[in-house]
């Protein structure tokens, strides 16, 4: 599953077409920095993993993913659309976007 596809629509309540409109129970959107936050801190919280994942500290897991872009400057409606360039796990790119 795309991560980004969930930030995507935690943002704008709506799926890839922009369905439905005006976002299903709109008055339950995050913002952008809520769902980020959603799918990295609270997320190694969630797991019990806060100690070692979660945030770009010194002593944890260089875990993180680079994209392609900004996405807090980017078009809410274009979220979804953001490639992923790079993926670092334990401080290893596992994946690394052609140029």
């Amino acid at each position: 599953m795309n991560p980004l596809f969930g930030i995507y629509s935690a943002v704008t309540r709506q799926d890839q077409t922009g369905n439905p409109p005006g976002g299903w129970y709109p008055d339950q959107k995050l913002t952008l920095a809520e769902a980020v936050r959603g799918f990295t801190k609270d997320a190694a919280y969630a797991a019990f993993e806060e100690n070692s994942r979660g945030t770009i500290e010194v002593g944890k897991l260089a875990d993180f993913t680079i994209v392609d872009g900004d996405l807090y400057t980017a078009p809410v409606s274009d979220l979804w659309k953001t490639k992923v360039r790079m993926t670092v796990v334990g401080g290893k790119v596992v994946y690394g976007a052609e140029r």
